[in-house]
């Protein structure tokens, strides 16, 4: 049977070439170039394919991405609480530093405070004893401290609620400690000034008033001794 011209056998010119045809791996359409070597071409475009050696997108390289966030912030956290007490409020702040997803931080917090890390209630009763101890200061200013450093109203109430209720000694020992400095000035100046400096350590303004009274009259130059202008 004659062939008629134009007719050539299947495949020849991947014959004549040397190559054999290309076939498609994964079902895809096949171009043919001019030296008649096949290229696969995948009618799924960006689609995965299990065979493929590149990590899937949002697969075990992204989780151990999301990982290794979450140790480096929770490093740098222990690092920051080395040297200072947080609340649980400031150790978030912190985290936010490092763009973790809300779950992940809650997850390092939750870490540290089973740990002993962060504990509200220790800061706060740290915190009023400092207020108290060293700086002598009233209710009201111990309770502004505890608010800025994002302590939770119920856990700064219980703190505040174990002090005993001794606002005028311990006013009184701030004024008798200022009072002998003043002997100098009339006495409604002496008052004016000492009442303020009360009352910027947290105490209320009649307790302030009460104190300055005593300990200016109690002071030298008082009405035990010499007297103010």
């Amino acid at each position: 049977m004659r062939r008629r011209d134009g007719d050539e056998p299947h495949g020849r010119e991947s014959r004549e070439s040397g190559l054999a045809p290309v076939i498609p791996l994964f079902g895809g359409a096949t171009d043919v170039d001019d030296e008649g070597v096949g290229e696969a071409r995948s009618t799924a475009g960006e689609a995965w394919h299990p065979t493929w050696v590149s990590e899937r997108p949002g697969g075990a390289g992204d989780d151990r991405s999301v990982t290794h966030s979450r140790e480096l912030a929770e490093k740098g956290l222990l690092k920051k609480l080395r040297t200072r007490s947080l609340s649980i409020s400031e150790a978030r702040a912190v985290l936010r530093e490092y763009d973790l997803v809300d779950a992940d931080a809650d997850g390092v917090l939750a870490s540290l405070e089973e740990y002993g890390y962060l504990d509200d209630a220790a800061l706060a009763e740290q915190l009023v004893h400092a207020g108290v101890d060293r700086k002598g200061q009233g209710r009201a200013a111990i309770a502004q401290t505890l608010a800025k450093r994002g302590i939770p109203r119920d856990v700064a109430d219980a703190a505040l609620a174990a002090l005993p209720d001794d606002d005028l000694e311990r006013a009184l020992d701030f004024a008798r400690g200022k009072a002998g400095a003043m002997g100098a000035l009339d006495r409604d100046t002496a008052l004016r000034r000492l009442t303020g400096q009360l009352a910027r350590r947290g105490f209320a303004g009649s307790l302030s008033l009460t104190a300055a009274r005593m300990a200016l009259e109690e002071a030298p130059g008082g009405s035990s001794g010499v007297r103010f202008r």
